[in-house]
């Protein structure tokens, strides 16, 4: 693999990165978990934990977004070691996908099996509402890039990976399990990544639902495509924050988007908890 003189490889760089960690924290992480907005409180909830600001880890971007903290938190939630990410990073704050993907591979380094992934989404199947949360079983990439693109390290993952199951069946079946014990209101269905920053036009909405899409958001599927190419087990879920039904569509406001994540949250952070504490390690 071609590296201009001086310039660190990837692998060098989660190395580098790995190791900073590891001088906070001894703690094998078997989990990660990727907080998005709204939804930094479930790090509040891990015990024994240590915090790592993005600022002290070699490589790592700076999240520019306000509702994001910008900390790793390792530590014990529901009888399980974790690492979670207080706030990621997006293409649209000028990021690379590299940058934007970057902490996952650093998850993996550290030692963590699976992979949590959460974001806020804008909700454009009629029968979804504000508030709900949905399981991720599928997503579509129109974010017109892909993290995988260039060199790649064979020993990191496969040039070419599969995605024919990028979020593991038997974590979806799960989440529905405890969801229904817990009378946690959820639906199933399909996420559709896009560039972002501006939210869609009313024929971009239309279009997004004709083409099998039930909600969209402007992150997770970079990290779901390198969490594939590394090899984690990965469960995703979105919390609907507003409703994009192009014949009945409002103008969007930020404060509410954030304000439904935020009561939504302890619903989504019980849901977590209970799936976290069944998940079986492999």
């Amino acid at each position: 693999m071609s590296q201009n003189a001086g310039t660190p490889t990837l692998k060098q760089r989660i190395k580098r990165a790995a190791a900073a960690v590891r001088k906070h924290c001894k703690l094998k992480p078997q989990i990660g978990i990727i907080l998005g907005t709204g939804l930094g409180g479930v790090a509040k909830q891990i015990r024994s934990k240590t915090v790592v600001p993005y600022d002290d880890i070699p490589h790592f971007a700076n999240s520019t977004v306000a509702s994001h903290d910008g900390n790793l938190v390792i530590g014990k939630l529901s009888g399980k070691t974790v690492v979670a990410m207080e706030g990621r990073f997006h293409s649209y704050e000028g990021h690379s996908q590299d940058k934007v993907t970057f902490p996952v591979r650093v998850i993996k380094a550290l030692g963590a099996k699976i992979l949590i992934v959460s974001n806020a989404a804008g909700g454009m199947n009629p029968q979804f509402n504000r508030g709900d949360i949905m399981i991720i079983e599928d997503h579509i990439n129109l974010m017109g890039v892909n993290p995988l693109i260039g060199p790649n390290d064979d020993s990191l993952g496969p040039r070419f990976p599969d995605m024919s199951q990028p979020y593991d069946r038997k974590l979806i079946d799960l989440a529905s399990e405890v969801a229904l014990a817990e009378g946690i209101r959820t639906h199933t269905g399909v996420y559709v990544g896009v560039s972002g920053p501006n939210l869609e036009t009313r024929a971009e909405y239309r279009f997004l639902r004709t083409i099998g899409a039930d909600v969209v958001g402007m992150s997770t599927v970079p990290e779901v495509i390198v969490a594939a190419h590394a090899g984690l087990r990965t469960f995703g879920v979105s919390v609907i924050t507003d409703m994009c039904l192009p014949d009945a569509l409002e103008p969007a406001n930020i404060s509410d988007i954030i304000n439904v994540a935020n009561e939504a949250e302890p619903k989504l952070a019980r849901l977590i908890h209970k799936v976290i504490a069944k998940i079986t390690i492999r």
